[in-house]
């Protein structure tokens, strides 16, 4: 048996270049399979880890996810705002342990500004309930202070003592230029929508828009930076809440005040049952994508199928040589088989490099662009079935060609020769 599948290794190298085409397309169609996988579960994992002991989320009434994404992940735009009453009357709920006001709109080079309070820092947890800690300096204290998220200090190589200007909207060219904002500290990396964000305080928040009205600047009225701090800044709107309860049984209770609040029309999401919502939504996406990337496979292991079937005629001197040395039909099957579960090995382990060399370089991208953090690890036990699924199919289409060549080895066989 060894030295018949020695003679299959043997045999695939002389015809390597016809089966490396082949070898080629099989290692895609893996990366691409596993390449689904990975971003399927690290997405599902990013998201999951980006907030953690957070019992409510509270906005304006709007949809449950929008208000999720825009609260946690900062993506979209808001509509409405609630009032800072509706802020202070749900302080004083008894069952309210803590609540973290966010106000959003503005940006800095196009990572979005939040405006908070201090206990944003002491509350807001991630992963398994990891609290955020500074890699350099301390919070805002101050109006016009500034904390960046690690990713954009890193990437726009921003220091503690930097000034920086903000700007109206995600978009560049509205500038809050004549106000411009001191960084006094850099938090450590956490792998979430914190590292793509600067934060502030809410009296920033007023100050910059102190000569601004209805989104444009007032024509004639410019106020500088050293008298903001003679009008009041308390602020009047707030986008969102973050609620953390004393004890997490009255959630439901909590959220059925908050939904029915009179003050204004407001909404209580839990997060977890947001983005399980959002993992519904795009489960057909999913699902037609591992559908696609299983067709990939099929259609490349098919082309193994063909190349070793179109190459038997060729081969036919071959095998009938074999067979004069003393090879048995059996020993002709299970090298052709043997060979093409070789080469769909090969392929799987070629397209788990193609992974690797694609997640190294694609993977600041993805958390740049969609804050997902991907790292090349050993593959994970769903995706050791994908490619023992992979070597399963490999295996099954190789018993063609190795069936076909021991039919025709074995009439070879018992044709008298002339």
């Amino acid at each position: 048996m060894t030295a018949t599948l020695l003679l299959a290794l043997k045999s695939a190298w002389a015809r390597r270049l016809t089966l490396g085409i082949t070898l080629c397309a099989i290692a895609v169609a893996s990366a691409l399979l596993l390449a689904v996988e990975r971003v399927r579960g690290d997405a599902r994992q990013s998201f999951a880890r980006s907030v953690s002991g957070v019992d409510l989320v509270v906005g304006p009434r709007s949809g449950s996810l929008q208000l999720v994404l825009q609260a946690v992940f900062h993506a979209g735009n808001a509509t409405h705002a609630m009032r800072w009453e509706s802020y202070t009357a749900l302080t004083t709920h008894p069952a309210v342990a803590w609540v973290v006001p966010l106000a959003l709109g503005d940006s800095h080079r196009g990572f979005p500004v939040l405006g908070t309070t201090p206990a944003y820092f002491e509350h807001f947890r991630f992963g398994d309930r990891q609290p955020l800690a500074f890699a350099a300096g301390k919070p805002f204290a101050e109006i016009f202070e500034a904390v960046l998220g690690s990713e954009i200090a890193a990437g726009l190589g921003h220091r503690v003592g930097d000034p920086i200007a903000l700007s109206h909207g995600m978009e560049a060219h509205a500038g809050h230029d004549d106000k411009p904002f001191r960084i006094v500290g850099v938090l450590a990396s956490t792998g979430t929508p914190v590292d793509r964000t600067v934060h502030v305080s809410l009296e920033s928040i007023t100050a910059l828009h102190l000569d601004w009205a209805g989104g444009v600047p007032l024509p004639g009225l410019a106020i500088p930076a050293e008298h903001v701090k003679k009008f009041d800044l308390g602020p009047n709107e707030i986008s969102a809440l973050l609620v953390g309860l004393k004890n997490r049984a009255d959630v439901f209770r909590v959220q059925r005040y908050i939904n029915a609040y009179r003050g204004e029309a407001l909404l209580a999401v839990m997060p977890g049952m947001a983005l399980d919502e959002l993992w519904r939504t795009l489960g057909g996406i999913e699902r037609i994508l591992q559908a696609i990337s299983v067709l990939v496979v099929l259609v490349g292991i098919s082309g193994l199928v063909a190349t070793m079937l179109a190459g038997l005629n060729e081969r036919r001197r071959e095998l009938a040589i074999l067979r004069a040395l003393g090879a048995g039909s059996g020993d002709i099957f299970v090298m052709l088989t043997a060979e093409g579960l070789f080469v769909t090995f090969l392929g799987t382990l070629l397209g788990m490099a193609l992974l690797a060399i694609a997640l190294a370089i694609g993977a600041p991208f993805l958390q740049t662009h969609f804050g997902m953090t991907m790292q090349w690890r050993l593959p994970a036990a769903g995706e050791i079935g994908l490619l023992l699924a992979i070597l399963g199919a490999g295996l099954v289409a190789s018993l063609v060609p190795g069936w076909r060549a021991w039919r025709m080895s074995l009439a070879d066989g018992l044709t008298p020769r002339t």
